[in-house]
Parts: C-alpha cells; structure tokens; sequence
C-alpha cells in the first residue's frame, strides 16, 4: 500500500519506518524533507498553507502534525489547518483512501477527578488545546461521511520517549515537585504510539472513529517521579505546598486503553516502568 504521513516528525518518522519496514511505499509531507531517512521519500509542504500533489494511489492517510508554540493561533494553523489543507488535497485530485487517521490527544477530556476516562466520555475541553483537537476530530469526520474512506481519531496521551526527557531531567537536576494533589499522568512511548498507528490503519477489522491512546497504568505522578529518582540514585523529589503554585496543573483523570487492547494490540511498554528503564538505558533514537 501506499501510505501519506502528512507531519512527518519524529512521531510520523517512527510510524513512517514501520509502514516502510511492512513492505509498504511510504510518502512524508513535512518543511525540512530532506531530514527523512531513505525509507521514507520526503517531500516539503507546508500543511498549513497548502498541499502539493498528492500520490494517485494513496491507501492510508495519517495527519500526525505538532503546533510550533502553544498558543491557540498555532494551534488553529497546525491541527484545524492540517486537516483541512490534507482532505481537500485528496479531494481536489478525487484521491479516496481507505482510512485517514489523525493524531488527537487526551487533551480533549475536561478534569476527571480521577475517574476513568474512555471514547465514550464527552468532550468538554477547558483549553484551547483541546477545544481546536475537537474541532479538527470534526471536521475529519464529517469531511468523511458518506464517502468509502475510514476516519480514526487516536487521542494519544503524554508523550515520551527518546529525547523527551524533560521529566528525567527535572528529577536529576533536583527541580521536580511532586504534586500535593495527587494527579494521574497518562503516558504513551513514542514507539508504542507509532505502532498504534500501524495497528489502526492496518488491522483486518474495521477500526471505530476514536481510540485512547495510553498505556496500561495511568499512574500518580508522584509515584512517577519517586521511581525516576529511585532509578536514577537521585534524592527523592520534595513535596509541594497544598495551593501553591507548583501544585497546579493539568486536571486529574485516567484513560483507558481497553478499546484498543479489544483490538488485539500489544504494549511494548505497558507502564512507565518498562518504558523510563528503556530511555534511562540509551534505547532508541528520536529523528530530526
């Protein structure tokens, strides 16, 4: 098959790789084409602009774009922009792909007070973040209505991986504080969410319009940075003052993965446990 992975970062490189590894014919939109690896065949595009031609034979479409800063203009220009710019492309060239996937974000979820969190939860962002993921969501699904192509939003959780280390690196320097309040993380290894998006876009079934993507432990934060320390031979991280303000942050909710899981998909890293033990022991690389 021929897949297009339109924001082909480090994200879109990895899945990219393992598209191209399956036999498949592997196109990457991205601004700096020439940083994709042989096994992908780079060509430059600004998504949030315009699209250039597409390839005529086009089977799986991923839209996995990042905001160059985290404001709600950057926001509108990378995700709403990206989508947008990709279905008309396909559109205007009469190109109909069996699925388009988009990489969303648990972003979409309003605080949970720690209760589970699945597809079947309602969107009610209190960010920006998540209100443009929501409204890109919609238009991929109502621009694929009616039509043979397959729309699938994956919500990914936190990433982390090689070179997104910034958690590790607050807990060595000293600089991580641990919540008063208690508050889940939900995490996914960049490779694990690469392979998602593999899964997804080629199982035999026919995938449903949203997954969660996390891993198998939405685990307190606190627990998180105790580990890294403990890993590491670092002092344990201090505690923060109720109220103060490096207590607060992102609301408190746990997503769960079981729609995926039902898929037949496997976990390399099922908790942070395997996938920080992995990073902490020089495993992988992230791509430019």
């Amino acid at each position: 098959m021929t897949v297009l992975i339109a924001g082909c970062g480090d994200l879109g490189t990895e899945a990219g790789l393992r598209f191209a590894a399956a036999g498949h014919q592997v196109v990457g939109l991205r601004r700096s084409p020439e940083k994709l690896p042989p096994e992908i065949r780079g060509v430059y595009a600004d998504l949030a602009v315009e699209l250039p031609e597409l390839p005529a034979d086009v089977d799986i479409v991923v839209v996995a774009v990042a905001a160059d800063a985290s404001t709600e203009e950057a926001y509108r220009a990378a995700y709403l922009n990206g989508v947008k710019n990709v279905l008309e492309a396909l559109e205007r060239q009469s190109i109909e792909p069996r699925r388009v996937l988009f990489v969303s974000s648990t972003a979409v979820y309003k605080d949970s007070g720690g209760a589970v969190v699945d597809e079947s939860t309602p969107t009610e962002p209190t960010r920006f973040s998540g209100k443009v993921l929501v409204e890109a969501e919609q238009l991929l699904f109502a621009r694929t209505r009616g039509t043979g192509t397959q729309p699938i939003s994956l919500r990914l959780g936190g990433i982390y991986g090689p070179g997104r280390t910034r958690l590790i690196d607050q807990v060595r320097t000293g600089q991580a504080v641990i919540p008063a309040q208690p508050r889940h993380t939900n995490r996914v290894h960049r490779d694990d969410a690469a392979a998602m998006i593999v899964h997804l876009t080629t199982m035999d079934q026919v995938p449903d319009p949203v997954y969660v993507g996390v891993d198998d432990h939405a685990a307190e934060m606190g627990e998180v940075m105790r580990f890294l320390a403990s890993e590491m031979g670092c002092p344990e991280p201090t505690t923060a003052a109720p109220g103060g303000a490096s207590d607060a942050g992102p609301g408190d909710k746990r997503c769960s993965n079981s729609r995926l899981r039902a898929t037949g998909f496997e976990l390399t890293f099922p908790t942070y446990k395997e996938g920080y033990r992995a990073l902490l022991s020089g495993q992988g690389v992230r791509h430019p």
